[in-house]
């Protein structure tokens, strides 16, 4: 009885365990890639990170599920999602080079807010007060964390913004997909579209790479994507959304982290209000939608 009993807890921890191990696999890609940025073009960061996971997907998951893995009632939406996660990463990829990885993964956090907005003025939803609440709590941290007319200028201004609604965009897709597709099949198609479009761009901004630890850490890029996105599966597969939904905030503290042991930055104090701010609103309004069986947002990576 007691046996049976702890068991759910056991497998909820273990869950707890492999999510905040997959957040901060991805705080660690942002930096790779913050850091790398300075001597190889962003594309290539992104076909390292795209080619990984496609083939690391495809020899672990092909050899266990055959050809059932291929199987989809919406290829069209499975490029769409896939075109719309790479476009995210790019965006990404470019914004974290004008701020600082803690700031830049709060940003992010952002999204679950992003996406109740998209979906209460596209998709007609009903949205209470509360989240409402929320989503205006959120919008202000960003502001503090962003301070527009500050050290990002110009048109650099406008991408994390803009990775932003385009990411919520994919989550919106993922939601309405998720009803009918084998997630393990959705996460194969994103991996190849990622990396068949990556590779067609790639030789227009192709050049060689320095030496052997900028090649290196291009390597860590994709593996740290590969395992962290690994890690999140096994983390769902163990404990239910509501109660993993709010470990995923943890990814901020990892990158403020590795912000301050790589690039010597540590936020001032607006920032930390702002990012406080995001986090009690983005992970008030995640666990919610996770309480109402919704998918939950994905945690961000660059």
């Amino acid at each position: 009885m007691s046996a049976a009993v702890a068991r759910p807890g056991a497998q909820a921890a273990l869950g707890i365990t492999f999510l905040v191990m997959a957040v901060a696999c991805f705080a660690v890609l942002d930096t790779a890639v913050k850091y790398v940025g300075a001597y190889v073009p962003i594309l290539v960061a992104v076909w390292f990170r795209y080619v990984f996971q496609a083939v690391a997907v495809s020899t672990v998951m092909l050899p266990m599920r055959g050809r059932s893995l291929l199987l989809t009632r919406h290829p069209r939406f499975q490029v769409l999602r896939g075109c719309l996660l790479l476009m995210v990463s790019v965006l990404s990829f470019i914004s974290v080079q004008y701020m600082p990885v803690g700031e830049f993964t709060a940003f992010v956090m952002t999204t679950p807010l992003v996406v109740t907005l998209l979906a209460a003025l596209f998709l007609k939803e009903r949205v209470a007060p509360m989240r409402w609440a929320l989503v205006g709590g959120g919008f202000v941290g960003a502001l503090l964390v962003f301070q527009p007319g500050g050290d990002v200028i110009g048109w650099a201004s406008l991408l994390p913004l803009l990775m932003v609604v385009t990411y919520a965009w994919f989550q919106i897709l993922t939601s309405q997909m998720a009803r009918t597709e084998d997630p393990m099949t959705m996460h194969f198609y994103t991996g190849w579209v990622g990396a068949l479009v990556a590779t067609a761009i790639l030789p227009l901004v192709w050049q060689t790479i320095p030496d052997t630890n900028t090649f290196a850490l291009l390597c860590l890029v994709g593996l740290m994507g590969t395992v962290g996105h690994f890690l999140l599966i096994l983390a769902f597969a163990r404990a239910p959304a509501s109660t993993l939904t709010p470990y995923l905030y943890t990814q901020i503290g990892f990158a403020m982290l590795c912000g301050w042991l790589v690039f010597n930055h540590i936020p001032g104090r607006l920032e930390l209000t702002g990012i406080v701010l995001i986090v009690v609103c983005g992970a008030t309004a995640s666990w919610i939608t996770a309480r109402e069986h919704r998918l939950p947002v994905e945690p961000p990576e660059a």
